[in-house]
């Protein structure tokens, strides 16, 4: 659904994105995770030719962004940034206004969007009512009308309480199940993107440092909980076979590459150890993140391989109705 081809990105002086290559299959939801500054946004910006790349090429939905931007946006949705909305228009009028941008909307898709975000009992209501979080919905409501297949997010849950994370990510998830769309989100609640995504990339410093499933993610490291009679002398044995590269807490040993979790087994039967539990420890993607980050920033390895305006842009003010009364 979208593919970045060895992507630079340079404003003046300063590397943004460097020599980025990713992909988004459909069906996916796929964070894009990174500490502020990582270069998340200007990746975005880029793949709704927002931005244009330095060198490389974007691709969404098959065709070149940078040659083919209607095409490649016509079944795009997207929240980039903040949303902007008429605070003393309702909601509806909000949704007539800024799908007029594009192409007239009929009433039963905006009544469809309203109905799928959870806000038809407060779509009359004038947004200066509106929490947090319904702001949010009307903003997917926008990104909603066109039907798109793919729908990019820019930190959907910044700024929410935890009623309405949840909600939002039920939102996501129902229009992941119910409408099949491809999602990309980006976000620095990674709880929310490990209940969330299907696949991940990490980026710091403008630079890929990892790429692929979530699961892979959370097996890196090769981390194995070991509880035997005596730890520190079946550690020490097991750095001497080479098999280990690393122990820890009295009872996690990191395996050598290459070397399953079924071999340390065999070898301690071999040995005669008393073994309690050898176990594969899964670790959590807020460890994997941290865990990348503590990497030299100044050389981060190789990544491991395993229509219409988005809402973000603010509209213009609309012309005053004739009776000189601010519309509903």
């Amino acid at each position: 659904m979208i593919e970045l081809q060895h992507v630079t990105k340079r404003f003046g002086g300063r590397l943004a994105v460097d020599d980025v290559s990713l992909r988004v299959p459909a069906g996916e939801i796929y964070g894009l995770l990174g500490h502020n500054g990582a270069g998340k946004s200007t990746v975005i910006g880029m793949m709704l030719g927002q931005v244009w790349p330095t060198r490389g090429h974007v691709r969404v939905s098959g065709f070149d962004i940078a040659t083919q931007r209607r095409q490649a946006l016509r079944n795009v949705g997207a929240i980039f940034e903040t949303p902007a909305f008429y605070d003393y228009l309702s909601g509806w009028r909000n949704l007539q206004i800024l799908s007029a941008y594009t192409a007239p909307t009929p009433p039963e898709r905006l009544r469809e969007v309203t109905d799928w975000v959870g806000l038809s009992a407060r779509i009359r209501s004038k947004v200066r009512t509106y929490s947090h979080g319904m702001r949010a919905r009307l903003a997917i409501a926008q990104a909603l009308l066109p039907a798109p297949r793919l729908l990019i997010l820019d930190e959907p849950g910044e700024g929410l309480d935890p009623e309405g994370i949840h909600e939002m990510r039920q939102t996501i998830l129902r229009l992941h199940r119910e409408l099949g769309l491809t999602l990309l989100l980006s976000s620095h609640l990674l709880g929310e993107v490990e209940q969330l995504c299907t696949r991940i990339s990490v980026l710091n410093q403008g630079r890929l440092l990892f790429e692929g499933p979530l699961p892979q993610a959370r097996a890196a490291g090769n981390w194995v909980r070991l509880r035997t009679a005596s730890f520190p002398d079946t550690t020490r044995r097991l750095f001497e076979a080479r098999l280990i590269i690393a122990a820890g807490d009295g009872h996690r040993v990191q395996l050598a590459p290459g070397v399953p979790a079924d071999e340390l087994v065999r070898r301690l039967v071999q040995w005669e150890v008393a073994v309690f539990e050898v176990a594969p420890e899964k670790q959590t993607l807020e460890q994997f993140y941290l865990n990348l980050m503590k990497q030299p920033s100044a050389s981060p390895g190789p990544a491991a391989v395993a229509p219409g305006d988005p809402a973000g842009c603010l509209p213009p003010e609309p012309p005053p109705p004739e009776d000189g009364t601010p519309p509903l």
